[in-house]
């Protein structure tokens, strides 16, 4: 054992963390190293960060910070007993990967026994001392033993992110059981022979716990469920709670779902609300699917995920350098597809893998905080390979990128949950962080920037004005009606809707969906739209004009989003289950702007007859109440006339994935209002690097709220003067297809997402920590895709 003595010129800088400091003992920093690593981890009894072997004496040569708490994990598996076959089978009850009653992704592994053990450690010479040992210091002692019963940071992450959640069975508790108003209109439910009172369903039937009416539910997107009977009763009488018939149980729960509030709720009081209509629960039994049993069901009979995951295939595993799995966080399979599609353009692999050490050289005070510390160290523990080994019991080591999903979901409402969320709302949420921390470098997403060009054409004076901003994205529109199997899709259908009328199920694998040619997605977003209420400034009136889109820039990589999610005359969400057969190659001159032409008169930028445009305030309110953002309210009423509640929502169902939806709104016709902006603010802006055009806009956008400007910097580029400089790369138009992201589910809040991605000639599945050799790459089911420049 080394001698005391070298503990002592450190003693004054160890330190007691406190129960508000965070202690890294389960990841090193700045690698994926961890207890378990052959060479441990190595905690600062300073700092208090954890350093594997290649980076602890790189901290203590910056630091001078020389004592360690040692941590090595060693695990045995656990002998399994010898399985029968006879036991039953593990049932599936939510739709999602890591999660209570979901798909368990460590089904079938082995289980561990784990024995820790601990040295102090001191810098240079790696000098041991064994702990526990009477004879250190004592504040060495106090130390490592607050270490010892410090919380993990992960676990408290994870505590955070799954507080007031609903994780797809955890929900809660409706703000209108408390007092709900029940109605003594002498209604009694019998305790069968239950049918919709305005139609003949039997089943997906409701029970309003205002009135005690039995209606059926919402119909599904592929035909199938009731026939909205229950919703337009709310909407007519404005009762807020129902409950599924057949999902009771003799404890009082049961599938309740509150239309007021647009949620599965809990009622903690259901047994009561139910004995006012002469329901007893205690006598009651289950018969009927709840909704997370329909939802698996439905995604069964369409055998999307068993497409998608290749499953019907032996696939081969691989392992090696770009080969590396991300183990499943409970549900953040949408951050893995997102990752593994971006480390493959070598703009992201220079910036944060080759540039890896220039960004670990700068050891900030708290790497687990910095982005691109961060982002760097997921870099290269995707692409080096160093974690890419098999496991026991199927999949990878693969690495786990706590430290990285909760830097970047800090703050924001969805992405800091654990709930399942859209792959391309993280794509564009991440785009922004990077571009937010690339200030002094160059931003690696200007590969996958874009000009979008809009033609805008006064229908009565002919004048044109050509529009330009800066995407990360084209997406494109699923037209169903253009689908060249229409005939066998009716077929099927009649084969289906015949089979469960019998009884019987169709195999998923002879599911026959509408096949899109991807020229008609191409052509749904090329089409002319006409504008209505435009104001031409060449006439001084409102007139209607025609606009087409077009690109002015093609980038190096083209992320091409199908726009599959849609929102049903309902307002639920629902995704088209169609295949689109997109292109492995693929050539765009059509898609190529060419801007003002010589034959073509400009309209004038402005006039002075413009009018301002005028909402109805009462239904702004009524329409801000229903979730939408103000901006898409207020266009919603000016392209509608402020002439009702109804054509207003109209216009929201029909724009909901416009880019520019919740973009700060300008009449057509009219210039950006040259608000005044504090000169105070203008000069936080400009004294963060911004130029003062760049600064005047974004404040005028944003109503000079500083904070607000700044992100719209970054995510609005759009609206910056052209001599402002877009960043924008250009080249030839044609492209091939590289990586895309599938996604199972009927919606974004539920199911799982994997990633196809061509690597060294071949197609790759990543799978979370599963990675193999693709057979059969479903390029027809996906959702996001990633095409590279010929």
């Amino acid at each position: 054992m080394a001698s005391l003595d070298l503990l002592v010129p450190h003693l004054p800088k160890i330190t007691i963390p406190t129960s508000q400091q965070l202690v890294y003992k389960d990841e090193c920093v700045y690698s994926f190293d961890n207890p378990e690593s052959e060479t441990g981890l190595y905690v600062s009894l300073t700092s208090f960060l954890g350093f594997g072997r290649n980076y602890v004496e790189q901290y203590f040569q910056k630091t001078g910070n020389a004592v360690f708490l040692h941590i090595l994990r060693e695990k045995k598996p656990i002998p399994e007993p010898e399985q029968t076959g006879d036991g039953p089978e593990k049932k599936i009850t939510r739709l999602a990967i890591g999660v209570e009653g979901g798909f368990d992704p460590d089904c079938g592994k082995p289980k561990y026994t784990f024995t820790e053990h601990y040295n102090v450690v001191v810098l240079p010479g790696f000098h041991t001392f064994p702990w526990p040992n009477d004879a250190l210091p004592d504040v060495v002692k106090k130390s490592v033993q607050a270490v010892l019963d410090a919380d993990s940071p992960f676990k408290l992450a994870e505590a955070e992110a799954l507080h007031g959640t609903w994780d797809g069975e955890k929900r809660e508790v409706s703000v209108h059981s408390v007092n709900l108003k029940q109605l003594d209109n002498g209604v009694k439910i019998p305790p069968s022979g239950w049918k919709c009172a305005k139609c003949d369903l039997t089943n997906n039937l409701w029970l309003n716990l205002t009135d005690g009416s039995i209606l059926c539910g919402r119909r599904f997107f592929d035909g199938s469920g009731g026939n909205d009977h229950a919703v337009e009763h709310y909407r007519a009488t404005g009762y807020p709670l129902a409950v599924k018939l057949g999902t009771i149980t003799a404890d009082g729960t049961g599938d309740v779902y509150s239309y007021a509030e647009d949620d599965m709720v809990e009622d903690p009081y259901l047994a009561e609300h139910l004995k006012h209509f002469g329901i007893n629960v205690q006598q009651l039994q289950k018969t009927e699917k709840s909704m997370v049993e329909l939802e698996l069901e439905l995604n069964r009979r369409t055998g999307e995920w068993n497409t998608i995951q290749e499953s019907g295939s032996e696939l081969r595993p691989l392992h090696g350098p770009a080969l590396t799995g991300v183990n499943n966080l409970g549900n953040s399979c949408y951050i893995n597809s997102v990752v593994q599609v971006l480390f493959r353009m070598p703009d992201f692999i220079r910036r944060y893998v080759e540039g890896a050490p220039e960004i670990f050289s700068t050891f900030p005070e708290d790497p687990a905080n910095d982005f691109n510390v961060q982002t760097a160290k997921l870099g290269v523990g995707l692409i080096s390979g160093r974690y890419s080994f098999p496991s026991t019991g199927g999949g990878q080591a693969g690495v786990s990128p706590h430290m990285y999903r909760a830097l970047a979901g800090r703050g924001h409402r969805e992405f800091s949950s654990k709930r399942q969320q859209d792959a391309h709302e993280f794509y564009l949420h991440l785009l922004t962080l990077i571009e937010r921390n690339s200030r002094h470098k160059p931003n690696p997403a200007d590969c996958l920037k874009l000009t979008v060009e809009e033609r805008v054409q006064c229908t009565e004076s002919l004048c044109v004005r050509y529009t330009r901003r800066v995407e990360h994205h084209l997406p494109l529109p699923v037209p169903v009606a253009a689908a060249t199997n229409g005939h066998l899709v009716r077929e099927y259908e009649q084969r289906r809707a015949a089979a469960e009328a019998s009884g019987q199920k169709l195999d998923p694998s002879q599911v026959v969906r509408p096949l899109i040619p991807f020229q008609a997605c191409l052509d749904a977003f090329m089409k002319e739209e006409l504008i209505e209420q435009f104001f031409s400034s060449a006439l001084n009136k409102k007139v209607t004009a025609r606009k087409i889109t077009r690109l002015a820039t093609f980038p190096d990589y083209l992320w091409i989003q199908l726009k599959k999610f849609t929102i049903k005359e309902d307002w639920t969400p629902a995704k088209l289950d169609v295949a689109v057969d997109m292109p492995w190659e693929m050539d765009l001159s059509s898609l190529r702007g060419r801007g003002l032409q010589s034959s073509e008169c400009p309209l004038p930028d402005t006039s002075p007859e413009t009018p301002a445009p005028v909402y109805n305030e009462q239904l702004l309110a009524q329409l801000l109440d229903m979730g939408f953002p103000i901006e898409a309210c207020k266009k919603a009423l000016y392209y509608s006339n402020n002439s009702g509640m109804e054509a207003a929502s109209h216009w929201l169902m029909e724009h909901m994935n416009d880019w520019d939806f919740a973009n700060k709104f300008e009449a057509p016709g009219s210039k950006s209002d040259t608000t005044a902006v504090d000169e105070a603010s203008l000069e936080q802006v400009t004294g963060m690097g911004f130029t003062r055009t760049q600064a005047m806009k974004a404040l005028t956008a944003t109503d000079g709220d500083v904070g607000r400007a700044l992100d719209w910097i970054f995510s609005h580029a759009e609206q910056l003067d052209e001599d402002t400089g877009p960043g924008c790369r250009d080249g030839p138009e044609k492209y091939k297809l590289i990586a895309f992201i599938s996604h199972m589910g009927t919606s974004t809040m539920v199911g799982h997402y994997v990633c196809h991605i061509l690597h060294e000639g071949r197609w790759v599945i990543f799978n979370d920590n599963k990675v193999a050799l693709s057979e059969n790459p479903p390029k027809d089911l996906g959702y996001l895709y990633l095409y590279e420049r010929l």
